[in-house]
């Protein structure tokens, strides 16, 4: 006799994804993400259902959601759960690259993405396409190509020129990441690579070596976009993002770079037709502003910019995403005084055998966050120090 625990009201249902079990790469910054969200949308009048299998979350708690399916985030699951329940919608900008990865499977069948479109994400996640729309645009971007064996690569990595960042596509944590300056280093890389990953297509950019890194996270409507924040790393380029000590807001970089930085997240954000979160990553080089990619989802700063300004962006971004407020409808006020860090925690202790050098690949199993009122902080001080010998290496 079957049992079905699952009772269905009449109530306009909203889905939202979680991240799976926390890893490197995604942790429990997107609980952070999915928490609020499934909040925001039962402020709106929907009830909230939430698909995750992570029980250290909170959005797994069994008062945050309306319902709760204690489920993998794979597509049999969620496909079986979405016949059921006939929701609006479903949120897969909260829950990561996993839930993004989940979005294809969900426009194939007809099944609503509540916020930006399939495809105007799919421009974003597919390296060649958002480079040709980055051309189209007039706006700077590493060198790269795309190659499937050994041999392209080769040819690929002479093209755009030495050194190369190289990459398999669609991956987790800059999973099998690695830069490398000659021939010998990159057919090693994509070997191991291809054994990794068979079959994967493999992305080979130039590597712009000694510039700065910065990213910006942002809402729009669709009309607006606002940025909630603009952080820059201290560590240098090639450091992976969540391995990387961030810093809101900037301390370093000139006002020029920093609004031509913003509106080129206002340009890109427009032009893909985002409805919710984007993340846009840069590197500076000599004066110049090069756009290295765009996540459109939360991103694992969006909650540390919004603990550092007070401000409840994902309630924010969640009731844009659902089309039930705009931008201008809500008053955004920002308390910062002097800076916020975000700190990578690592587990090396833990993990004795791992290699603790740091590089694409990230390795940080999370997050925190640390306030200073100036750069006159001995903290900031030692970081930026640790930063200027690495440069003169």
């Amino acid at each position: 006799m079957q049992q079905n625990e699952s009772i269905q009201t009449d109530k306009k249902k909203i889905i939202v994804l979680g991240s799976g079990p926390n890893r490197i790469g995604q942790g429990i910054e997107f609980d952070y993400c999915c928490t609020h969200g499934l909040i925001a949308i039962k402020e709106s009048g929907y009830e909230a259902i939430m698909i995750n299998c992570n029980p250290e979350t909170v959005s797994t708690d069994f008062d945050i959601a309306d319902k709760l399916y204690f489920e993998p985030v794979y597509w049999e699951h969620i496909w079986e759960i979405i016949e059921y329940e006939q929701p609006e919608g479903v949120i897969v900008q909260l829950g990561g690259q996993t839930a993004l990865k989940l979005a294809k499977r969900l426009h194939e069948k007809g099944i609503r993405i509540i916020g930006t479109s399939f495809d105007d994400m799919d421009i974003a996640e597919d390296r060649g396409r958002f480079s040709d729309l980055l051309k189209e645009m007039g706006i700077l971007y590493p060198k790269y190509g795309t190659a499937y064996t050994t041999d392209e690569a080769i040819d690929v990595a002479n093209v755009v020129g030495y050194p190369v960042l190289v990459r398999p596509s669609y991956v987790l944590g800059g999973q099998a990441m690695r830069i490398v300056i000659n021939d010998d280093e990159l057919e090693a890389s994509v070997i191991n690579l291809l054994r990794l990953l068979p079959g994967n297509k493999i992305l080979i950019d130039h590597f712009l070596d000694r510039c700065q890194e910065a990213e910006i996270d942002a809402i729009c409507d669709g009309e607006e976009v606002h940025i909630m924040g603009i952080m820059e790393h201290i560590e240098p380029a090639g450091i992976h993002s969540g391995d990387s000590h961030s810093v809101l807001p900037v301390f370093n970089l000139g006002k020029l770079e920093v609004e031509e930085m913003i509106d080129i997240t206002k340009k890109i954000a427009l032009k893909l037709n985002v409805k919710g979160l984007i993340n846009i990553q840069f590197a500076i080089k000599d004066g110049k502003v090069y756009v290295i990619e765009a996540n459109p989802r939360a991103s694992r700063t969006t909650p540390f910019i919004a603990k550092a300004y007070g401000v409840p962006y994902l309630n924010i971004a969640t009731k844009v995403m659902l089309g039930v407020k705009k931008i201008k409808d809500f008053t955004i006020d920002k308390h910062l005084e002097g800076y916020a860090i975000k700190e990578p925690v690592f587990s090396f202790n833990k993990f004795p055998n791992v290699n603790k050098e740091l590089g694409p690949e990230m390795k940080s199993t999370g997050e925190a966050i640390r306030f200073i009122k100036d750069l006159k902080d001995p903290y900031f001080r030692t970081l930026y120090k640790e930063r200027s010998m690495h440069l003169s290496r």
